[in-house]
């Protein structure tokens, strides 16, 4: 197959087109980058100049956020460089000699259930971006991490724009560079920013990953992205749907009461007044999502290979999932995003989520865990403070028997 940078037509001077020294190089485009973009992989891209137009407002709206202490435990959201400044609140500041910044979007929507639907009881949930999979060579199903898949598309990509545009500096990132993702992709046309945070697409709704790939190309200012209007209106479905009340208030989220934060994130024990609100959500949260009217209107039929979901955990009994040890997790988790709450941090979640099921059956593993006992694999100490994993499993614990109680009562 030939590559995607021999599909970009290219006008060269009249008597120069047999002279590949002397063709000029392509001035960057929305129309280039998104043609280069889809042929990578990826649903739809955009592209902004830097600065863009709202730099300022965005980068001050990020400040409050962090000043307010709503980013929780995740300090790396917090860092300065030697100047003080909050290294993620402008992409000029990590980058001075960034002129552009490439957003790709990768949709991730499965023809399944949503976790506002009803489901039998007992069943947990996963948040939808974490089911992905892939089939290996032999045609097994993997566990797939969007990071190294979108990762490997941007790659691909930033090859193909150099053999177009010449050689220029970049840094690629799937949600592990110091930007703020959503900012740069409402820049660059891809959506505007919801009022449960996230960026809604008007065609494919809320439901995309998003990539970014940062460059040191120029962009025309004929070619400045136009901006989608918000649409959200006087909908409140995401603030009212909420059960932690984690939007505060529209477009503000307060991480610390979010339950994808708090079942992902958060080490060690969660606020007893957050619990019950949790529900069965043992893996990230799609409650504000789910009810989003834009979401209704996203294509389904984008299946990606890379990313397809595992039938196993779309609404997962709760008891299989307490059942598997930490080898059966990492067997099971491994290259998935999953893994990122740790063997303890899922039974605490799962813990919370067989206590707000109110299911006698499940009383033997909350037994079990509510007990003082180290984790299996690590030797009594001789204090509580030496086990390794001692928060984890405290927090563990805590869980347990806050569930013992509800089902009781």
């Amino acid at each position: 197959m030939a590559p995607a940078s021999s599909m970009i037509k290219e006008s060269h001077p009249s008597g120069s087109s047999s002279d590949p020294v002397s063709l000029p190089r392509l001035a960057l485009s929305l129309y280039t980058v998104r043609s280069l973009a889809r042929a990578a992989g990826f649903t739809e891209a955009g592209i902004v100049g830097l600065p863009y137009p709202e730099v300022a407002r965005d980068a001050e709206r990020f400040k409050e956020f962090i000043a307010q202490g709503r980013a929780g435990s995740m300090t790396y959201l917090a860092r300065r460089n030697e100047q003080e400044e909050l290294v993620r609140s402008r992409i000029d500041l990590p980058f001075p000699w960034a002129r552009s910044v490439i957003v790709c979007l990768a949709s991730y929507h499965a023809d399944a259930p949503l976790s506002t639907a009803p489901a039998r009881p007992g069943a947990g949930w996963i948040a939808r971006y974490a089911w992905s999979s892939r089939k290996d060579q032999a045609g097994e199903t993997r566990p797939s991490d969007y990071h190294k898949v979108l990762l490997k598309r941007l790659r691909a990509l930033e090859s193909e724009m150099k053999s177009v545009f010449g050689e220029f500096e970049s840094r690629a990132y799937v949600d592990t560079g110091p930007i703020v993702e959503r900012a740069a992709a409402r820049a660059a046309g891809l959506g505007w920013t919801g009022k449960n945070t996230c960026l809604i697409h008007p065609k494919l709704g809320s439901w995309n990953f998003l990539s970014v790939l940062v460059t040191s190309l120029e962009l025309p200012v004929e070619q400045a992205a136009l901006t989608v209007p918000d649409r959200c209106g006087s909908c409140r479905r995401c603030l009212d749907a909420c059960p932690t009340q984690a939007l505060i208030e529209p477009y503000k989220m307060d991480a610390t009461r979010c339950i994808s934060y708090l079942t992902i994130e958060h080490r060690g024990a969660i606020d007893e007044h957050l619990l019950a609100g949790m529900g069965r959500q043992v893996f990230g949260c799609d409650i504000c999502q789910d009810v989003c009217p834009w979401n209704r209107k996203a294509p389904i039929g984008l299946a990606d290979p890379d990313l397809a979901a595992r039938e196993e955990l779309i609404n997962p009994d709760l008891a299989w999932l307490a059942e598997l040890e930490e080898s059966d997790f990492e067997r099971l988790f491994n290259g998935s995003p999953v893994r990122r709450a740790g063997f303890l941090g899922l039974r605490r979640n799962i813990a919370i989520a067989m206590g707000n099921s109110g299911l006698t059956r499940f009383l033997p593993w909350l037994e079990r865990w509510a007990e003082t006992q180290p984790h299996s694999e690590i030797p009594v100490p001789s204090a509580p403070d030496d086990i390794p994993n001692a928060p984890a499993q405290a927090a563990l614990q805590q869980a347990a028997r806050w569930a013992l109680g509800r089902i009781s009562n």
